[in-house]
């Protein structure tokens, strides 16, 4: 077995109601903290999702300032404006309670506030120095995973995103509470689970860092995610299905966290970056399509979670079985009734060289995809798509 190291969040709390006595989780793990700086939405903060939590916060003597102009995709002033708020509130403790921005962006203001840093200085791989305040993530969407990865993705022009990926990132506590994702629309259902699927697939055929952990995470998390996102869509109050997937979500994290993902997200970076469409619908456009591309060189992998999806209906070869992955996840994806071609979200034929040209500047993902991928693939892989 090749050598391997496995990091994650050292806490995680999964608990139905947890966000209406998060006063009093969070003085369990902090007893003696006071002042915390929670990071969300307008959104969120507006429509009363949050009351209950803020209520227990004050319930258990916590100091709080809310920072709720988190946008999607947040722009790299909208980190650099809540860490000046942050600062300016004395803040001992972040939280980020929302989807994935609203967590990559606590992630960041917990390494910016006590450092000497600056936010350009930390973009790339293993670049954050020092230490960081103590940070808990509560996720509302099951999705991204952020709660449990090292990764913090920022707006840097009008279509460029950059990452900051270091080990400070990982959180010091993850409160996962299906609640708070009961009644999410069907649309945003299915985008954030399908986003948690392909981070299963890519970890499983990762070309680097792949490992037993991670492995067995992007198994349990597609068993669960599979067989959990269309009741999730169809009735937006099924607890049981919103329990899996949150779950299956943070499964997904834990092991892409550790065994990276690859072309369908390098791919998707220029459609989210130059037509604004949400991440996680992005992924989804593209992902069948990738597969296609890597079944050459990950038919093995790819059966193999055929398997675990598709029990006793994939059969035949290692190539059938593949072939039966991708037509089942095509299917599924039809079924949410999200947007399924580029032309849907508004991409334009004259597009796709632009976003296949910019598509290759995602370096730190593309070396991780089983199969190589040049710049006429990727202008292959959108034809197809559009």
């Amino acid at each position: 077995m090749n050598a391997f190291r496995f990091q994650t969040v050292p806490t995680v709390v999964v608990e139905f109601g947890a966000a209406r006595r998060l006063g009093a989780l969070l003085r369990e793990q902090f007893p003696s903290a006071k002042r915390l700086c929670v990071v969300t939405d307008g959104f969120l903060h507006k429509s009363g999702l949050l009351a209950p939590a803020l209520a227990d916060l004050t319930k258990h003597d916590w100091q709080v300032s809310v920072i709720d102009d988190v946008i999607a995709d947040p722009p790299e002033h909208v980190v650099l404006e809540a860490a000046e708020r942050a600062r300016a509130a004395d803040a001992e403790i972040v939280l980020g309670l929302g989807g994935g921005s609203s967590m990559d962006v606590a992630k960041l203001l917990a390494v910016l506030l006590p450092g000497t840093q600056s936010i350009k200085e930390m973009y790339g791989v293993k670049k954050v120095t020092g230490t960081r305040l103590p940070l808990v993530q509560m996720p509302t969407t099951a999705g991204t995973g952020s709660e449990v990865t090292a990764v913090s993705i920022v707006t840097t022009g009008e279509t460029t995103k950059m990452g900051v990926v270091a080990p400070q990132l990982f959180a010091d506590l993850a409160i996962l509470d299906a609640e708070l994702t009961l009644g999410l629309p069907r649309a945003a259902t299915a985008a954030t689970g399908i986003d948690a699927m392909v981070h299963a697939i890519e970890a499983y055929t990762s070309a680097h860092l792949k490992n037993p952990i991670s492995d067995m995470l992007a198994v349990k998390a597609l068993e669960l995610l599979s067989r959990n996102l269309l009741p999730a869509c169809n009735d937006g109050a099924n607890r049981n299905a919103r329990e899996a997937m949150l779950v299956g979500a943070m499964f997904a994290g834990q092991s892409f966290a550790n065994s990276p993902v690859a072309a369908v997200h390098a791919l998707a970076y220029p459609i989210g970056g130059i037509f604004h469409v949400a991440h996680g619908l992005s992924n989804a456009l593209v992902l069948s399509h990738v597969m296609r591309f890597n079944a050459p060189a990950a038919s093995k992998l790819y059966a193999e979670l055929a398997d675990v999806i598709l029990p006793l209906k994939a059969t035949g070869s290692d190539e059938a079985k593949t072939d039966a992955l991708i037509g089942h996840i095509e299917s599924m994806i039809v079924d949410t009734a999200i947007p399924r071609t580029l032309r849907d979200v508004g991409v334009k034929q004259d597009d796709i060289g632009r976003m296949a040209s910019d598509a290759m500047l995602q370096t730190r993902l593309l070396v991780n995809n089983p199969r190589e991928v040049s710049e006429a693939d990727a202008f292959a892989i959108y034809s197809a798509a559009f």
